[in-house]
Formats: structure tokens, sequence, C-alpha cells
């Protein structure tokens, strides 16, 4: 079976999908890997270190796709890639399928098995092929650290010949993986931490990284079985907002992490909410990318609104791709492996597995998940 890798197009893009060290452990397990040439420059890692490896280097992206059997990457395939496909073929990347219609309905098309690695079931079993949680857990750290070097603040408590500097107050939205991870850089660079989330259930996971949990009695609210945050409705949206603002106002710091699946991320933090916060303080809005928590964020840009800087820059787990492909690399490998027929030395897709069954959209040009069929047809 032939693997082929694909260099990522998109100008934001700089991870790679799988590094040299994962590409030999599958050649040893019977697989063939090919990589587009270029694939790794953007993450120091060149066409020769994957040569050395013992992966075959493409320079034609259509012949790496039509001779491929499977063909990973870190975002989907273009809707022109898609007819370069071979029948039948196995794509495994981040499809973003609630919003990428018509790039699964050319999959579809085209007779692709098209597995999303967001789809991938929250489960024990499943946890080292979770590579959405892996690059959520960068993008929180990533988050902390672009706060701390745009804030015109330390964040540790100093004790200086000058007198006593104040540890800076740093407050996270979101305690999904993103938020938690935030919620513990913030506390390793010595910031003073509070966090949010609307499910009650991480108050222990918050106040074991050393934060204060904040409690707003918004009704009802909870997790889905897959881990992620229920949607809210407007009235319990308007109740967190006031509970909320009073916070933003004495934080030094505001990081948003909230995301619902498969929609539009909730608006959290309001102009009033960025009005009220000291002049000089920064907010990171780690939603922009699927419509943003913060009013006034825009996608891949820095705003400064009465003095309070908006930061909304997209794939943060980009801005450490080295580390970042190194995991989403790990996860690839352990997907591949976990359901790898070493008799017939290919990838198989079996149905009847839960994870298989969550994570592949299309297949034998049908489009079998349910959650996304519903989703298109509402």
């Amino acid at each position: 079976m032939i693997i082929g890798v694909l260099r990522e197009v998109h100008p934001k893009e700089n991870r790679v999908a799988l590094i040299p060290e994962h590409a030999a452990k599958l050649i040893k397990i019977g697989a063939q890997i090919q990589v587009e040439s270029g694939l790794g420059v953007l993450s120091g890692i060149s066409d020769k270190t994957y040569g050395t490896a013992g992966a075959s280097v493409i320079s034609d992206r259509k012949s790496l796709l039509e001779s491929s059997d499977v063909v990973l990457s870190v975002r989907g395939p273009s809707i022109e890639d898609v007819p370069k496909f071979k029948h039948d073929a196995i794509s495994i990347s981040f499809l973003d399928p609630f919003r990428n219609r018509a790039l699964i309905e050319a999959l579809r098309d085209q007779r692709v098995s098209a597995l999303s690695l967001e789809m991938i079931p929250r489960i024990t079993r499943a946890q080292k092929m979770d590579a959405l949680s892996s690059q959520a857990n960068l993008a929180g750290y990533v988050s902390v650290i672009l706060a701390a070097e745009r804030l015109p603040k330390i964040f540790p408590m100093m004790m200086t010949a000058a007198g006593m500097i104040s540890p800076a107050r740093v407050f996270v939205v979101g305690a999904g993986v993103a938020g938690l991870q935030a919620v513990a850089t913030a506390k390793r660079l010595g910031a003073r931490v509070e966090a949010f989330d609307t499910r009650p259930e991480v108050e222990e996971q918050i106040k074991s990284l050393g934060a204060r949990f904040v409690k707003i009695d918004i009704g009802e609210s909870g997790q889905t079985s897959g881990g992620y945050a229920k949607a809210l409705t407007e009235e319990q949206l308007a109740i967190q907002r006031k509970g909320i603002t009073s916070i933003c106002a004495n934080s030094d710091v505001v990081i948003t992490t909230a995301q619902v699946f498969g929609r539009k991320a909730p608006l959290i933090i309001t102009g009033e909410m960025v009005e009220a916060m000291p002049k000089g303080s920064v907010i990171v809005d780690g939603a922009v990318e699927t419509g943003g928590n913060v009013a006034g964020s825009r996608l891949d840009e820095e705003v400064d609104v009465n003095g309070v800087l908006i930061i909304g820059l997209s794939n943060l787990p980009g801005r450490v791709a080295v580390h970042a492909g190194q995991m989403f690399s790990a996860n690839m490998f352990n997907l591949i492996t976990e359901f790898w027929d070493s008799e017939k030395q290919q990838l198989h897709l079996n149905f009847s597995d839960e994870i298989i069954k969550g994570c592949v959209i299309t297949d034998q040009g049908k489009i079998i998940n349910e959650t996304i069929s519903l989703h298109y047809s509402s």
C-alpha cells in the first residue's frame, strides 16, 4: 500500500502530516511512503531527510495523488486536487465537514473514503490518535505566549529593589483542552489565573492547575457525550456575559477558547466588556477561525480597540510547527497502525469499530456519517 503525504498549500499552514521518524516506522510494517517535494521545508525538514528515512520524494503533485492508496494532509485537500485521487483511495486530514460541504461532496463523487480527524470519538482508546486535542493543547500554550509578549507588564509577582510588582491577572474562558493548557501555561509564568466554563464538571480540573474557577449560574448546561460543551440559549448567554463583565474589567489578559462542535463559535466578550478592560490589556481570541468569541476580533489581524489589543491570529499550533508536526504525525501513525492489516500490509477500515464509524465521512460514493448526513439535510 502506498501512502502519499501532501505538501500543505494553505498560505497560513506550515505543519506537516508525517515526519521522517514515523515515515520510517510505517515503512517497517510494510507501507510504501511517498512525500511531495518541499513537504517539510517550513518546519525545517528537508527532502533529503525524508529520503534517508526511506520515503520517495515526488515533485509532481498529480502523480503523487494518482498513485497513492492513502493520502495524508493536515488540512483537507483542495477541491481541485480531488479528481486526481484514485477511486477508493483513503484521505485522512482535518476536513471541517460541517462547514466544507463542497469538498465532502467532491470526495464522495470521486469515491474517496474520507476520514475527518475532527470526528474521531473522544474515547480512551482513541486518545493517541486525537489530533484535534493534540493541536488544541499547543494552541492554548501559544495563546498565552502571544499575550505575554504583547502585554506591557510581566506575568509573575516580583520583589525588586524598587518594590513589589503584582502578578498579571489572566482570565481564561473555556476549559477544554486549549483552555486548560492556557491556564497551566499562565500559572507557570506566574500569573494570577481565573477560568470559566459552562460545564461545572471541569471545576476540579481548573482548581488542580492552581486557578480559581469562576461560577456563574446559567441554569442547566454541561457537555455532550463526546466531551464538548453544549450550545447555550440566548438567555443563558446573556446571563453569562453579565457575570463575565466584572471579571474582564479587572483582567490584564483575557484568553477565549470556547467553541461548539459543528457550529459557529459563541460571542462571549462583547464590545462593552472590551471597553471596560484596562488600557494596555490584551485579548486573544482562540476561536477566531470559527467565527470568534470576541466582538471586534478579525481573522489574522491584531486590532486596537481604545487601548485594548485584540489578537485574532489563526493556526496558533502552526506557530510552534516543529512540535505541532511531531504531535500530528504521531496521531496519524497511531491511527494507521491501529487499523493496519499486517498480513495484507494495508490500512483496513473496519466499519464495526466505533472510531472508524465515527470519523469516516464518505465511502464508496456515499456520505455514510450519520451526523454529517443529517447536518446537510437539515
